[in-house]
Protein backbone atom coordinates (compact mmCIF):
# COMPACT_ATOMS: atom_id res chain seq x y z
CA UNK A 1 0.00 0.00 0.00
CA UNK A 2 2.82 1.87 0.98
CA UNK A 3 4.53 1.49 -2.61
CA UNK A 4 1.55 2.41 -4.00
CA UNK A 5 0.68 5.29 -2.17
CA UNK A 6 4.77 6.70 -3.27
CA UNK A 7 3.91 5.43 -7.30
CA UNK A 8 0.51 7.97 -7.06
CA UNK A 9 2.88 10.71 -5.55
CA UNK A 10 5.75 10.38 -8.08
CA UNK A 11 2.86 10.54 -11.08
CA UNK A 12 1.54 13.54 -9.60
CA UNK A 13 4.60 15.22 -9.62
CA UNK A 14 5.75 14.64 -12.83
CA UNK A 15 2.29 15.75 -14.41
CA UNK A 16 2.37 18.57 -11.89
CA UNK A 17 5.96 19.65 -13.76
CA UNK A 18 5.34 18.53 -16.98
CA UNK A 19 2.40 20.95 -16.93
CA UNK A 20 4.11 23.72 -15.87
CA UNK A 21 6.71 22.97 -18.19
CA UNK A 22 3.55 23.50 -21.07
CA UNK A 23 2.07 26.01 -19.58
CA UNK A 24 5.60 28.26 -19.27
CA UNK A 25 6.07 26.81 -22.92
CA UNK A 26 2.76 28.11 -24.13
CA UNK A 27 2.65 31.58 -22.20
CA UNK A 28 4.05 34.95 -23.11
CA UNK A 29 4.31 35.91 -19.50
CA UNK A 30 8.34 37.06 -19.38
CA UNK A 31 8.13 36.46 -15.41
CA UNK A 32 6.33 33.05 -15.41
CA UNK A 33 8.92 31.84 -17.92
CA UNK A 34 11.73 33.38 -16.26
CA UNK A 35 10.48 31.43 -13.24
CA UNK A 36 9.70 27.98 -14.54
CA UNK A 37 13.39 28.13 -16.21
CA UNK A 38 15.17 28.95 -13.43
CA UNK A 39 13.81 26.24 -11.33
CA UNK A 40 14.87 23.56 -14.02
CA UNK A 41 18.04 24.82 -14.38
CA UNK A 42 18.35 24.82 -9.94
CA UNK A 43 17.07 21.18 -10.30
CA UNK A 44 19.80 20.25 -13.44
CA UNK A 45 16.92 19.45 -15.94
CA UNK A 46 19.02 21.17 -18.78
CA UNK A 47 16.90 20.47 -21.38
CA UNK A 48 13.56 21.90 -20.04
CA UNK A 49 15.41 25.08 -18.70
CA UNK A 50 17.10 25.80 -22.30
CA UNK A 51 14.14 25.23 -23.95
CA UNK A 52 12.22 27.89 -22.01
CA UNK A 53 15.43 30.30 -22.03
CA UNK A 54 15.19 30.28 -25.62
CA UNK A 55 12.22 31.96 -25.09
CA UNK A 56 12.97 34.43 -23.07
CA UNK A 57 15.93 36.91 -25.42
CA UNK A 58 13.51 39.13 -26.63
CA UNK A 59 11.00 39.29 -23.92
CA UNK A 60 13.92 40.37 -21.32
CA UNK A 61 16.00 42.43 -23.79
CA UNK A 62 17.42 45.49 -22.50
CA UNK A 63 16.39 44.42 -18.57
CA UNK A 64 18.14 43.64 -15.54
CA UNK A 65 17.32 39.95 -16.11
CA UNK A 66 18.85 39.43 -19.62
CA UNK A 67 23.16 38.64 -18.22
CA UNK A 68 21.24 35.59 -15.87
CA UNK A 69 19.47 34.00 -19.17
CA UNK A 70 22.31 34.28 -21.22
CA UNK A 71 24.85 33.43 -18.54
CA UNK A 72 22.44 30.49 -17.39
CA UNK A 73 21.39 29.17 -20.58
CA UNK A 74 25.70 28.99 -21.04
CA UNK A 75 25.82 27.19 -18.27
CA UNK A 76 23.02 24.59 -19.25
CA UNK A 77 24.54 24.23 -22.46
CA UNK A 78 27.97 23.11 -20.97
CA UNK A 79 26.40 20.45 -18.86
CA UNK A 80 24.41 19.61 -21.65
CA UNK A 81 27.28 19.04 -23.48
CA UNK A 82 26.83 21.14 -26.13
CA UNK A 83 30.13 22.25 -26.03
CA UNK A 84 30.44 24.62 -29.45
CA UNK A 85 26.99 26.49 -28.35
CA UNK A 86 28.16 26.84 -24.58
CA UNK A 87 31.06 28.34 -25.68
CA UNK A 88 29.84 31.11 -28.12
CA UNK A 89 27.10 31.88 -25.45
CA UNK A 90 29.76 32.94 -22.98
CA UNK A 91 31.90 34.65 -25.19
CA UNK A 92 29.06 36.73 -25.97
CA UNK A 93 28.32 37.08 -22.47
CA UNK A 94 31.97 38.53 -22.01
CA UNK A 95 31.32 40.63 -24.96
CA UNK A 96 27.97 42.36 -24.33
CA UNK A 97 28.30 42.94 -20.32
CA UNK A 98 31.61 43.60 -19.91
CA UNK A 99 30.99 45.48 -16.69
CA UNK A 100 29.77 42.52 -15.31
CA UNK A 101 31.25 40.92 -12.27
CA UNK A 102 30.86 37.62 -14.09
CA UNK A 103 33.11 38.62 -17.09
CA UNK A 104 36.50 36.74 -16.33
CA UNK A 105 34.38 33.31 -15.43
CA UNK A 106 32.56 33.74 -18.78
CA UNK A 107 35.76 33.78 -20.32
CA UNK A 108 37.27 30.83 -18.91
CA UNK A 109 33.73 28.65 -19.19
CA UNK A 110 34.22 30.04 -22.82
CA UNK A 111 37.53 28.70 -23.38
CA UNK A 112 36.80 25.73 -21.20
CA UNK A 113 34.05 24.88 -23.30
CA UNK A 114 36.14 25.23 -27.13
CA UNK A 115 38.47 22.65 -24.65
CA UNK A 116 36.18 20.02 -24.54
CA UNK A 117 34.86 19.99 -27.77
CA UNK A 118 38.31 19.28 -28.96
CA UNK A 119 37.57 16.18 -31.59
CA UNK A 120 39.88 12.95 -30.92
CA UNK A 121 43.46 13.16 -32.37
CA UNK A 122 42.44 10.78 -35.42
CA UNK A 123 39.53 13.18 -36.49
CA UNK A 124 39.54 16.78 -37.67
CA UNK A 125 42.09 18.65 -35.52
CA UNK A 126 40.55 22.87 -36.02
CA UNK A 127 38.34 22.62 -32.89
CA UNK A 128 41.62 21.83 -31.28
CA UNK A 129 43.62 24.82 -32.93
CA UNK A 130 41.13 26.99 -31.46
CA UNK A 131 40.56 25.60 -28.45
CA UNK A 132 44.32 26.73 -27.99
CA UNK A 133 43.64 29.93 -29.01
CA UNK A 134 41.24 30.69 -26.86
CA UNK A 135 42.96 29.22 -23.95
CA UNK A 136 45.60 31.60 -24.76
CA UNK A 137 43.76 34.41 -25.20
CA UNK A 138 42.51 34.12 -21.53
CA UNK A 139 45.93 33.58 -20.52
CA UNK A 140 46.90 36.92 -21.68
CA UNK A 141 43.89 39.19 -20.49
CA UNK A 142 43.99 37.11 -17.29
CA UNK A 143 47.68 36.13 -16.33
CA UNK A 144 46.81 37.03 -12.59
CA UNK A 145 44.21 34.78 -11.96
CA UNK A 146 43.55 31.38 -9.84
CA UNK A 147 41.88 30.20 -12.89
CA UNK A 148 44.77 30.79 -15.47
CA UNK A 149 46.85 28.22 -12.91
CA UNK A 150 45.54 25.34 -15.02
CA UNK A 151 45.50 26.92 -18.69
CA UNK A 152 49.15 25.65 -19.55
CA UNK A 153 48.06 22.56 -18.81
CA UNK A 154 45.68 21.93 -20.97
CA UNK A 155 47.05 23.84 -23.54
CA UNK A 156 49.70 21.16 -23.59
CA UNK A 157 47.08 18.70 -23.53
CA UNK A 158 45.82 19.90 -26.27
CA UNK A 159 49.27 20.37 -27.98
CA UNK A 160 50.17 17.04 -27.57
CA UNK A 161 47.08 15.74 -29.18
CA UNK A 162 48.20 17.78 -32.79
CA UNK A 163 51.09 16.62 -32.29
CA UNK A 164 50.17 12.88 -31.88
CA UNK A 165 47.92 13.24 -35.00
CA UNK A 166 51.26 14.84 -37.04
CA UNK A 167 53.18 11.96 -35.10
CA UNK A 168 50.78 8.74 -36.08
CA UNK A 169 49.85 9.96 -39.65
CA UNK A 170 53.93 10.22 -40.38
CA UNK A 171 53.91 6.86 -39.18
CA UNK A 172 51.55 5.46 -41.86
CA UNK A 173 54.11 6.03 -44.47
CA UNK A 174 56.32 3.79 -42.44
CA UNK A 175 53.23 1.11 -42.64
CA UNK A 176 53.47 1.53 -46.20
CA UNK A 177 57.02 1.54 -47.05
CA UNK A 178 57.50 4.65 -48.39
CA UNK A 179 60.71 5.46 -46.59
CA UNK A 180 61.88 8.72 -48.21
CA UNK A 181 58.33 10.29 -47.41
CA UNK A 182 58.46 8.69 -44.00
CA UNK A 183 61.88 10.88 -43.20
CA UNK A 184 59.85 14.19 -44.59
CA UNK A 185 56.61 13.53 -42.62
CA UNK A 186 59.13 13.28 -39.14
CA UNK A 187 61.08 15.92 -39.93
CA UNK A 188 58.28 18.77 -40.46
CA UNK A 189 56.96 17.41 -37.29
CA UNK A 190 60.06 18.15 -35.04
CA UNK A 191 60.34 21.50 -37.11
CA UNK A 192 56.62 21.90 -35.92
CA UNK A 193 57.21 20.69 -32.55
CA UNK A 194 60.32 21.16 -31.39
CA UNK A 195 59.49 20.56 -27.79
CA UNK A 196 57.70 17.26 -28.47
CA UNK A 197 57.87 14.54 -25.81
CA UNK A 198 57.49 12.19 -29.12
CA UNK A 199 61.67 13.01 -30.09
CA UNK A 200 62.58 9.35 -29.26
CA UNK A 201 60.16 7.30 -31.21
CA UNK A 202 59.97 9.99 -33.97
CA UNK A 203 64.37 9.43 -33.89
CA UNK A 204 63.10 5.27 -33.98
CA UNK A 205 61.32 5.27 -36.79
CA UNK A 206 63.58 7.84 -38.90
CA UNK A 207 66.53 5.75 -37.79
CA UNK A 208 65.04 2.59 -39.22
CA UNK A 209 63.38 4.07 -42.18
CA UNK A 210 66.53 5.96 -42.94
CA UNK A 211 68.63 2.38 -42.95
CA UNK A 212 66.06 0.61 -45.26
CA UNK A 213 66.01 3.13 -47.61
CA UNK A 214 70.03 2.56 -48.42
CA UNK A 215 69.12 -1.05 -48.02
CA UNK A 216 66.85 -0.72 -50.60
CA UNK A 217 68.53 1.88 -52.50
CA UNK A 218 68.68 2.23 -55.98
CA UNK A 219 73.18 1.41 -56.79
CA UNK A 220 73.20 5.51 -57.99
CA UNK A 221 72.15 6.58 -54.60
CA UNK A 222 73.44 3.66 -52.74
CA UNK A 223 76.45 5.57 -51.32
CA UNK A 224 74.94 8.44 -50.23
CA UNK A 225 71.78 6.96 -48.19
CA UNK A 226 74.27 4.74 -46.37
CA UNK A 227 76.13 7.57 -44.90
CA UNK A 228 73.40 9.67 -43.62
CA UNK A 229 71.68 6.37 -42.33
CA UNK A 230 75.24 6.03 -40.66
CA UNK A 231 75.41 9.70 -39.63
CA UNK A 232 71.53 9.82 -38.07
CA UNK A 233 72.73 6.43 -35.98
CA UNK A 234 75.53 8.20 -34.56
CA UNK A 235 73.06 11.39 -33.85
CA UNK A 236 70.74 9.00 -32.04
CA UNK A 237 73.85 7.51 -29.92
CA UNK A 238 74.71 11.10 -28.69
CA UNK A 239 71.54 12.59 -28.10
CA UNK A 240 69.65 9.64 -26.52
CA UNK A 241 72.53 7.54 -25.03
CA UNK A 242 72.14 4.35 -22.68
CA UNK A 243 68.01 3.72 -23.77
CA UNK A 244 67.25 1.09 -26.43
CA UNK A 245 67.03 3.48 -29.15
CA UNK A 246 71.01 4.25 -28.86
CA UNK A 247 71.54 0.53 -28.77
CA UNK A 248 69.01 0.36 -32.06
CA UNK A 249 71.75 2.14 -33.29
CA UNK A 250 74.36 0.71 -32.60
CA UNK A 251 72.95 -2.22 -33.89
CA UNK A 252 72.10 -0.63 -37.53
CA UNK A 253 75.55 0.99 -37.62
CA UNK A 254 77.07 -2.24 -37.94
CA UNK A 255 74.52 -3.33 -40.50
CA UNK A 256 75.16 -0.68 -42.68
CA UNK A 257 79.31 -0.67 -42.30
CA UNK A 258 78.80 -3.99 -43.70
CA UNK A 259 76.54 -2.78 -46.00
CA UNK A 260 79.02 -0.23 -46.59
CA UNK A 261 82.43 -2.75 -47.16
CA UNK A 262 79.88 -5.27 -49.00
CA UNK A 263 79.10 -1.93 -51.76
CA UNK A 264 82.69 -1.25 -51.91
CA UNK A 265 82.76 -4.92 -53.65
CA UNK A 266 79.90 -4.58 -55.60
CA UNK A 267 80.92 -1.16 -56.82
CA UNK A 268 84.46 -2.59 -57.80
CA UNK A 269 83.12 -5.48 -59.67
CA UNK A 270 80.62 -3.21 -61.21
CA UNK A 271 82.88 -0.71 -62.71
CA UNK A 272 85.48 -3.60 -63.70
CA UNK A 273 82.42 -4.93 -65.82
CA UNK A 274 81.17 -1.66 -67.22
CA UNK A 275 85.11 -1.26 -68.20
CA UNK A 276 84.92 -4.52 -70.15
CA UNK A 277 81.98 -3.89 -71.60
CA UNK A 278 83.39 -0.15 -72.61
CA UNK A 279 86.38 -1.71 -73.88
CA UNK A 280 84.67 -4.60 -76.05
CA UNK A 281 82.09 -1.65 -77.31
CA UNK A 282 84.64 0.32 -78.62
CA UNK A 283 86.33 -2.54 -80.14
CA UNK A 284 83.40 -3.58 -81.61
CA UNK A 285 82.74 0.06 -82.69
CA UNK A 286 85.73 0.36 -83.87
CA UNK A 287 85.51 -2.36 -86.41
CA UNK A 288 81.95 -1.24 -87.18
CA UNK A 289 83.67 1.86 -88.02
CA UNK A 290 86.66 -0.15 -89.81
CA UNK A 291 84.36 -2.33 -91.48
CA UNK A 292 82.26 1.00 -92.58
CA UNK A 293 85.69 2.55 -93.96
CA UNK A 294 86.80 -0.25 -96.05
CA UNK A 295 83.64 -0.07 -97.88
CA UNK A 296 83.29 3.26 -98.59
CA UNK A 297 87.09 3.42 -99.53
CA UNK A 298 85.87 0.05 -102.46
CA UNK A 299 82.40 2.58 -103.54
CA UNK A 300 85.16 5.61 -103.83
CA UNK A 301 87.50 3.02 -105.85
CA UNK A 302 84.43 1.76 -107.72
CA UNK A 303 83.16 5.46 -108.45
CA UNK A 304 86.74 7.15 -109.61
CA UNK A 305 87.05 4.25 -112.19
CA UNK A 306 83.17 4.84 -113.59
CA UNK A 307 85.09 8.66 -113.51
CA UNK A 308 88.12 7.53 -115.16
CA UNK A 309 86.03 5.16 -117.94
CA UNK A 310 84.05 8.01 -118.51
CA UNK A 311 86.91 10.35 -118.96
CA UNK A 312 88.80 8.10 -121.48
CA UNK A 313 85.36 7.81 -123.25
CA UNK A 314 84.93 11.67 -123.69
CA UNK A 315 88.63 11.98 -124.60
CA UNK A 316 88.55 9.30 -127.46
CA UNK A 317 85.63 11.20 -128.87
CA UNK A 318 87.30 14.44 -129.18
CA UNK A 319 90.42 12.64 -130.71
CA UNK A 320 88.26 10.96 -133.29
CA UNK A 321 88.57 12.29 -136.54
CA UNK A 322 85.30 13.34 -138.27
CA UNK A 323 84.89 11.05 -141.02
CA UNK A 324 85.71 11.47 -144.91
CA UNK A 325 83.71 14.39 -146.98
CA UNK A 326 81.77 12.09 -149.47
CA UNK A 327 81.15 12.87 -153.11
CA UNK A 328 78.22 12.13 -155.43
CA UNK A 329 79.13 10.53 -158.11
CA UNK A 330 77.66 12.11 -161.67
CA UNK A 331 75.25 10.65 -163.67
Amino acid sequence: MKKYILGIFAIAVISACTSQQDKAMKSADKAFILKAANENFAKKKWKNALALYDRLPNLVAGTDDAPNVVFNSAYANYYDKNYKLAGHQFKNFAVSFPQDNRKEEASYMSALCYYNGSMDYNLDQSSTELAINELQDFLTNYPNSDRSKNINTLIDELSYKLEFKAYENAKQYYKMADYKSTNTAFENVLEDFPSTKLRPKIYDYMMKSRYLLAQNSVYDLKDERIESALAFTRQVEKELPNTEYSKTALDLREKLEKEKKDFVVVKKQTEERIAVLTARQKKINDKLAADSKTEQQIKDQVANEKKAMQIQRDSAALQTPPPAATFRIQR
